[in-house]
């Protein structure tokens, strides 16, 4: 798969301030696209790309906030750092527990906002993988039968052969080809590693839905 190069969304309806932090992100490589607006920015933005959105809290017509709401209504895990040339501590406490990664009053110091960028993109990048990765292993164990899903989830509980074979009532033969079958399907070597992919797989342990 195509690895995307991570973007920087800005929503501002002060032209001059998105402008202007759109060229100095530029000049240190960053890619920024911007919007003047919530519904100029939601009609364009994919949220297959990794990115993090620079988002001002007082705009016409869709405010901040209310753009915020519209993403998490949709699911989106975007790292948005919140900027306001009138923020308080109320303000900022709304935007974090909102899911907000950041707050940054204007004027803001360039370096320390690209600083900010910088690790908000770092955290979409990694969040892009874990989904990746999970949206991987999940394909992978929707080819498996319910019977070898059952093998699976009794092997990450660590049970051997015998004892699998003792609870669904089969032999240890048949625990042993559901093992090898699983391990075709799931594409490891070892169900060992295949235990391990899982276990350390971000969120939700997915065998158990």
């Amino acid at each position: 798969m195509e690895t995307r190069k991570p973007i920087v969304y800005i929503v501002d309806d002060d032209k001059d301030l998105r402008t202007s932090l759109a060229w100095l992100l530029e000049s240190v490589s960053v890619q920024a696209q911007y919007f003047a607006g919530a519904e100029e920015f939601l009609s364009q933005y994919d949220p297959r790309q990794p990115a993090c959105l620079v988002l001002d809290v007082r705009m016409p017509e869709t405010s901040g906030f209310q753009l915020q709401e519209i993403l998490n209504q949709r699911g989106s895990t975007l790292p948005t750092i919140f900027v306001s040339a009138h923020g308080d501590i109320p303000m900022s406490v709304t935007a974090m527990k909102n899911g907000a990664l950041d707050f940054v009053e204007k004027p803001y110091n360039p370096q320390q906002m690209i600083d900010r960028i910088q690790a908000a993109l770092k955290t979409a990048v990694h969040a892009q993988a874990d989904q990746q990765q999970r949206q991987n292993l999940q394909g992978k164990l929707a080819l498996l039968t319910s019977r070898e899903r059952e093998v699976l989830m009794l092997v990450i509980d660590g049970k051997a052969s015998k004892v699998i074979a003792r609870e669904l009532n089969i032999s240890v033969k048949t625990v042993d080809v559901h093992r090898t079958k699983i391990k075709e399907k799931m594409g490891v070597t070892s169900i060992a590693m295949l235990v391990r992919e899982v276990l350390h797989l971000p969120g939700e342990e997915p065998v158990r839905h």
